[in-house]
């Protein structure tokens, strides 16, 4: 980026955190002119409804170092951008019939490993976030986590924006905050034992009679559809612990893009890409 256009961005940063800010700081990634809304167009009318993945799961990655490119002092800067850049994202999977999108915003490694100032400020910024989600076209928002592991005033926010949009039939969308798969497989393992427990069945009869449909079904995305596709930007390829269950059939998506400079075009060539596959379903 430009000398100059590194400065606008330093001078933005020391003002509000405003919503106009987030958008104009992320705004030089989209994509202007003629020829690159053709080109949208284009690719948006080769996506028929069939070639569509009903779920698509993100792992936005690439924030800090976005920030740190522009000269930022301090990485809440690219946090915010891609939270800006996921409410994008999410109008762009609407607009193209996706049904349901999980988002990797915060797993149970970042509460342990992130440094305090970061960790607060992004915990203010996904509770900004999934507020600000909860009241966009008529989606469902659901937190798929572990709500005791998050400070109090964060889960509250989450378990609001579960409970306002519970009605709501429009685009689906997990917000992993407090996320492990592993974690999730065990609590799931946990939620079936604790259940068969309450019916008198023995320790012999659940394990003879135990499937991965009952897992699944007490998973934290239970009775959702697995994902297709699993995306991820900044060029990293791999899983970090993310719908490990899950994601055993899904196609993988790997970009060079930062998190905040993800374009749509970079997103409708990913579902391109994904209508090309011949899915094997682990044959």
């Amino acid at each position: 980026m430009p000398r100059k256009e590194r400065a606008r961005h330093r001078t933005a940063a020391g003002g509000p955190r405003t919503e106009e800010y987030l958008r104009r700081v992320t705004s030089s990634s989209r994509g202007r002119g003629p020829l690159y809304r053709l080109y949208i167009n284009r690719l948006r009318r080769h996506l028929t409804p069939d070639v569509v993945p009903r779920h698509v799961a993100m792992m936005i990655d690439g924030n800090r170092r976005w920030a740190r490119q522009l000269g930022y002092a301090s990485a809440a800067h690219g946090h915010r951008a891609g939270a800006a850049k996921m409410r994008d994202f999410l109008e762009w999977c609407d607009d193209i019939g996706v049904q349901v999108v999980t988002l990797y915003l915060l797993s149970n490694d970042n509460l342990r490993k992130r440094d305090t100032q970061e960790l607060s400020d992004l915990i203010e910024i996904i509770a900004e976030l999934a507020d600000a989600l909860s009241r966009e076209r008529d989606w469902r928002v659901l937190h798929v986590g572990r709500a005791d592991l998050l400070p109090a005033d964060l889960a509250r926010v989450l378990s609001e924006v579960s409970e306002r949009t519970r009605g709501h039939t429009g685009l689906h969308v997990n917000l992993a905050v407090g996320y492990g798969g592993r974690s999730e497989i065990v609590d799931a393992v946990r939620s079936i034992i604790a259940k068969h427990d309450e019916e008198g069945g023995s320790l012999e009869e659940l394990a003879a009679s135990l499937t991965p449909e009952q897992i699944g079904e007490h998973l934290y995305t239970g009775g959702q559809p697995d994902p297709d596709l699993v995306i991820r930007t900044s060029g990293e390829q791999r899983l970090s612990d993310f719908l490990v269950w899950q994601s055993a059939h899904s196609e993988f998506y790997f970009m060079e893009a930062l998190g905040p400079d993800l374009r749509e075009v970079d997103f409708l060539r990913a579902i391109r890409d994904f209508a090309t596959r011949d899915r094997r379903y682990g044959g």
